[in-house]
């Protein structure tokens, strides 16, 4: 042990308070992402007075770690309190002008602490991250003062980061807003050229429904549109549609780059994209059927479970994907942009209509056959969503950045 390396069990205390009185109604459990969460359990029937209380900036956590993502399940309190399953371990810092809570927790956080609590996990049945380990955990503890400095800094690049992240949820609240204003109410702006085809150029930007704009049913869409739009389908919309592929796993020379990246449905989750968790070698792309699409291509998952299926992204780099899913190349950004959020707000419903519930996954034969909206051009081109893109570009960007900074300051940690 370093000379300045001291053992957690000095500093802690475990904390075992029942809610006997059914004075604490939260009730939550901790996730592998190291936060306090929503409780999944059924709780009908219970006796809540046998759970235990956890109070703010005590720290609570599961001490079973197989099957758990080789993660250890703990978190810091950030709320006034709640109360937590017997299964969990709650304790608590017996000084704070020793150790800082938050000091703590970002140790807790470091994956080398994961791993650790993996390798010193025991038992039979379920391996078990005991009290005892928890105390015999060792780590650098600094003056109080250097570690609310160390502290600071990780909160300071960590707010920023939550910043951009409200941000991007801003830009998504307002697209959808202006989404259902224009292409569910119809209450688009009216355009010169329609006010002046229909001899009222006084109607120029004013709402199309409630101006007495024309809606009739549409089959196809199972719903009203404007009279002169109609539906389309995704194929006749885009320029090109392809679909990905995997080169072998077990050829070494296809992965060891950093050439070109290449994505997992995993990854289309209904955002921006501008980098891969994987790279593929020119070797790989090569000798496989997988193919670089452009910067600005729509991506949508073909397979995967309820909450991956039907998903899209917006590309902002030239990358390749596997074979589970479908890009969609347009004439522009603008038609790219238009799509993009098309089937990002009516996903759920497009999956429903494709599948029809008889196939598991979709197909690029499926997608392709999707109808939706024919917009008129200078409505489209009217869209402000090509600059919500290059915002929330520029956000998961900066994200990335500050995330890396993030696992850096946890790292030097271990060499204060």
């Amino acid at each position: 042990m370093r000379s300045n390396y001291k053992k957690l069990g000095q500093f802690i205390e475990d904390v075992s308070v029942k809610n006997k009185a059914l004075e604490v109604e939260l009730l939550l459990g901790v996730s592998i992402t190291k936060r306090f969460i929503a409780s999944i359990a059924n709780t009908v029937g219970t006796d809540m007075s046998k759970y235990k209380i956890v109070k703010r900036h005590q720290f609570a956590y599961g001490p079973v770690t197989s099957r758990n993502g080789e993660k250890i399940s703990v978190a810091l309190l950030e709320e006034k309190q709640c109360i937590v399953s017997t299964s969990y371990t709650v304790f608590d810092i017996v000084d704070t002008e020793q150790l800082d809570p938050e000091y703590l927790m970002m140790w807790f956080r470091r994956s080398e602490f994961d791993r650790y609590a993996r390798y010193m996990s025991h038992g039979t049945v379920r391996e078990l991250f005991g009290w005892q380990e928890m105390c015999d955990v060792e780590l650098p503890v600094p003056s109080i003062e250097k570690q609310r400095e160390i502290v600071r800094e990780y909160n300071v690049v960590n707010d920023r980061i939550s910043l951009n992240e409200q941000l991007t949820k801003k830009l998504e609240d307002t697209a959808q807003t202006i989404y259902k204003q224009w292409f569910v109410d119809f209450e688009f702006p009216i355009s010169k050229e329609y006010a002046e085809s229909i001899g009222k150029p006084e109607l120029e930007g004013k709402p199309y429904k409630s101006s007495g704009g024309e809606i009739e049913y549409n089959e196809s869409l199972e719903r009203g549109t404007p009279k002169a739009w109609g539906a389309v389908p995704i194929k006749s919309f885009t320029k090109e549609m392809k679909s990905g592929g995997t080169p072998k796993r077990n050829v070494e020379d296809y992965w060891n780059s950093k050439d070109i990246p290449w994505l997992k449905t995993g990854e289309v989750a209904n955002c921006v994209i501008t980098d891969a968790e994987e790279y593929i070698s020119e070797l790989g792309l090569k000798e496989s059927s997988a193919k670089v699409y452009p910067q600005n291509t729509v991506l949508m998952a073909m397979y995967g479970d309820g909450k991956t299926k039907g998903q899209v992204g917006f590309l902002r780099v030239e990358a390749a994907t596997n074979q589970a899913c479908c890009s969609m190349q347009c004439k522009d950004i603008k038609d790219a942009s238009f799509l993009y959020y098309y089937l990002r707000f009516n996903y759920q419903e497009i999956v429903r209509s494709a599948i029809g519930g008889a196939q598991e996954n979709l197909s690029k034969g499926l997608i392709e056959k999707i109808n939706i909206l024919k917009v008129e051009k200078d409505i489209i081109n009217s869209l402000p969503f090509v600059q919500f893109i290059n915002f929330s570009e520029n956000y998961v960007k900066e994200n990335r950045t500050l995330k890396q900074l993030r696992s850096v300051i946890l790292q030097k940690m271990s060499k204060i």
